[in-house]
């Protein structure tokens, strides 16, 4: 399990459930973030309670999805306003290598070490905007290119990258926070639009699976729960890496949470990500889900494996550097 918590400070309560429960790793939002010193020693007191130097992972893209804001951190212009304004496609590819760059290195400052980005969703016109000003582009071959320099910033950093959301959350039309929702494209569209950016990030350390119903697929179930869309995630995608489910407490799931999770790991998913800090569902979860064993554990240590250092550089002269581009290259 993933597992958030309910505030800024490690209560006593969750200390010592956590110590229990033994999570593989840790999930913080804006309601556990209020300074750098207080994110430091809260990301130190949740690896002390279990223990070992556990993944801690944030959602920090910039723009509309940003737990980490001024004063104390940086602020970033949605990212699909940086690619559609910049002209010179090797200055954009700088200029998002650089800003994943930056934010990596700010949350590993913070003792944050697996950002979930790069959003690899080839979005629709017609779709609902939960996806919107966060994408990376409109043509999958536009969107792999710069997913792949996402995740290189994000390793240059300091950090391990989270492809998401597998496989594509473009076409849906609800935000899955909220609703189900379901996708009617056919397999051979889905191949064409939908697929090839996930193929093109198959070596990922880590990802994660979307709450949406293909029909070409598996019309019953949620790629979360469907065996049969985890089957060809690991073999039409190519993709080998930790498998973890999207969030099992958004509304798009209404499933008993122990059940969904049971139906998660049997489908194929590693790791259950659960990130609203309510204990009772997350005791609920706990006891539907075993400990990490077999390829699971396989592939949760290679990702603790390639955790690695940060790239020496000053985050401020880097920032000049990728402002330089954007200044020089932005269009209105």
């Amino acid at each position: 399990m993933i597992v958030g918590l309910s505030g800024p400070l490690l209560t006593p309560e969750e200390r010592d459930f956590f110590a229990e429960l033994n999570p593989w790793g840790f999930i913080l939002f804006a309601r556990n973030v209020s300074s750098p010193e207080q994110l430091r020693r809260l990301t130190d007191n949740l690896r002390n309670t279990v223990g070992r130097d556990a993944p801690i992972l944030i959602d920090q893209e910039g723009g509309r999805v940003a737990r980490m804001g001024a004063p104390h951190w940086q602020e970033w212009l949605p990212v699909r306003d940086i690619c559609e304004g910049m002209r010179d496609e090797i200055a954009l590819m700088q200029a998002l290598r650089l800003r994943y760059r930056i934010i990596a290195m700010e949350l590993r400052y913070a003792g944050i070490d697996v950002n979930c980005v790069p959003l690899v969703d080839v979005p629709q016109r017609n779709a609902h905007p939960v996806i919107g000003n966060r994408a990376l582009g409109w043509k999958p071959m536009e969107v792999a290119i710069r997913a792949r320099e996402v995740a290189a910033g994000t390793i240059e950093g300091g950090c391990l990258p989270v492809i998401k959301h597998l496989p594509g959350h473009g076409r849906a039309l609800h935000d899955t926070h909220e609703d189900m929702t379901r996708v009617s494209a056919s397999l051979d569209e889905l191949r064409k639009v939908d697929f090839p950016p996930f193929l093109a990030l198959r070596d990922a350390a880590m990802g994660m699976t979307a709450h949406v119903i293909f029909e070409a697929i598996d019309p019953e179930a949620c790629a979360t729960h469907s065996p049969d869309v985890i089957a060809l995630i690991r073999g039409e995608l190519g993709f080998e890496g930790l498998l973890m489910t999207d969030d099992l407490s958004m509304k798009a799931l209404k499933l008993p949470m122990g059940l969904s999770a049971r139906k998660a790991l049997a489908a194929g998913c590693d790791v259950i990500l659960h990130c609203n800090g309510n204990r009772g569902e997350m005791q609920a979860i706990a006891e539907e889900t075993p400990a990490l064993a077999g390829d699971a554990l396989n592939r949760a240590e290679r990702v603790l494996d390639q955790r690695r250092a940060p790239r020496d550089g000053d985050a401020e002269a880097l920032r000049d550097l990728h402002d330089g581009l954007l200044k020089e290259m932005t269009y209105a």
